[in-house]
């Protein structure tokens, strides 16, 4: 139930209007993590496809590299190369692969990002008081088009977008219009999505889907429809949102269950009361060596919900036509289904971090440039979580239903036939240098948490 209420908020640290009164809606439903530029458009050549290495931003000393088209880069406006230095210190899995994406796409979802970041510190911090946290939430779209906007009483690690905010806020105006529409209608329809569910925890699955959707699901939606405004992807893209919603799903479900442990520590639940009640009486006793058989029914039948997402994964792959953008879709799926047979009746989910070998992040990477390799890797990953499945498993029976709808997914030659996946040797080339720096940020960052919303995310 929505209940209307008034309140009347001194926003302190916000810079611009010292106060607001304002009308927000109090809901019973939090985001986790993770546009057009005139400066270049179209199809990459050779040349314009070479990546280089920029000094480190003097706002924070870089762990590694920061990459951006060397055609664009002396036509980079001061602020534009600010937000590419804030992509590589706030993104860890996406900063590459956004940084490979065609023509003034990069620009787009570049902006796309750093706006959803500097929301998702908004909701992650949890010094803001909520009288002030959910005016903030509702209204965030609109500090976009605010040149002097900012934020500056966070306590978040990525604070520094929101303290620098104008220099994003900037560069989304500078944006086309076909850009600028969905970044705010998505933020605006995030921001809300994100209140609804302050003040109430994950009970029912449903719900589960809902806060998947509103803080990874409407990302899926966001990105597809700059797709498909860009041109460099059909307008279907765009318009299917259910398929786009499946696949930010199968993302932030597969964070969620690998993240147990981590949020556990934190004061965080994100598994859905639905699940875990019908195993024990409180959640963070999973964590306690007794309780292992329960926490391990409980894990498999998430995971098993997270896979019911894979077909509609493999639908929204086929239809992709442009390669950087199968690129940039394709590899954080093919990241969440190692990462999910990873996960699957393993003990370590609740004992320490389960994480892919670097070795086999980077050949899945280098793998994951054609609708074949893909649903390879997707039927062998499959195929690995069919061996671990227990006689005594509570959710046998329906892990082994997906498990065979995803089979015969995998094998659809129709998927095969929906795209041409004929290579380039630019794209080969490409998929091969960021094979090599991923395994330099891999190896850089090795022994670091992993971070809210990255897949990891975000």
């Amino acid at each position: 139930m929505r209940i209307g209420a008034r309140i009347h908020v001194h926003m302190a640290g916000v810079c611009g209007k010292s106060a607001a009164s304002l009308s927000v809606l109090k809901r019973s439903f939090s985001l986790r993590a993770s546009p057009r530029s005139v400066l270049a458009g179209g199809r990459r050549s050779a040349q314009e496809g070479r990546l280089v290495s920029l000094p480190p931003h003097p706002f924070r000393a870089h762990r590694h590299p920061a990459y951006v088209c060397f055609s664009c880069q002396d036509s980079m406006s001061d602020t534009l190369r600010t937000c590419y230095a804030y992509l590589n210190q706030t993104s860890r899995s996406f900063a590459a692969v956004i940084q490979a994406l065609d023509g003034e796409l990069r620009h787009a979802v570049c902006i796309f990002y750093l706006v959803l970041r500097a929301l998702d510190t908004v909701e992650d911090d949890m010094t803001i008081p909520l009288e002030q946290k959910v005016p903030l939430l509702h209204h965030f779209h609109t500090f976009l088009y605010q040149p002097d906007w900012c934020f500056t009483e966070s306590k978040e690690k990525d604070r520094r977008v929101l303290e620098d905010f104008p220099t994003i806020s900037v560069e989304f105006r500078n944006l086309g219009p076909e850009y600028r529409d969905v970044i705010s209608d998505i933020c605006h329809r995030m921001g809300v999505g994100m209140a609804d569910f302050l003040e109430t925890k994950v009970g029912s699955m449903k719900e589960w889907d809902w806060y998947c959707h509103y803080v990874a699901g409407l990302v899926g939606i966001g990105l597809s429809r700059l797709f498909s405004a860009s041109q460099l992807e059909d307008p279907e893209v765009g318009r299917d949102t259910e398929l786009a919603n499946s696949m930010g799903l199968f993302l932030q479900k597969t964070n969620i269950i690998r993240d147990y442990l981590e949020d556990q520590r934190e004061g965080r639940a994100f598994w859905p009361q639905e699940a875990w009640s019908q195993f024990t009486s409180r959640l963070e006793d999973f964590a306690h060596p007794q309780n292992l058989s329960s926490a391990l029914s409980c894990l498999n039948l998430l995971v098993t919900d997270a896979l019911r997402h894979v077909p509609d994964v493999i639908a929204y792959l086929s239809r992709l036509r442009n390669q950087s953008v199968f690129n940039f879709c394709a590899i954080p799926q093919v990241m969440a289904i190692a990462t999910l047979s990873a996960c699957y009746n393993n003990p370590q989910v609740f004992q320490g971090v389960v994480k892919i070998r670097k070795g086999q992040a980077v050949t899945l990477m280098m793998q994951a440039t054609n609708m074949s390799a893909v649903q390879s890797i997707i039927t062998q990953h499959s195929q690995e979580i069919l061996q671990k499945v227990s006689m005594t498993d509570p959710s046998r029976e329906k892990t082994l239903c997906i498990l065979t709808v995803i089979r015969e997914k995998s094998l659809s030659p129709a998927a095969l036939s929906s795209r041409a996946h004929h290579l380039s040797p630019v794209y080969v080339s490409a998929a091969m240098l960021l094979a090599a720096l991923s395994w330099q940020y891999l190896s850089a960052t090795s022994g670091q948490p992993p971070g809210g919303a990255d897949m990891q995310g975000h």
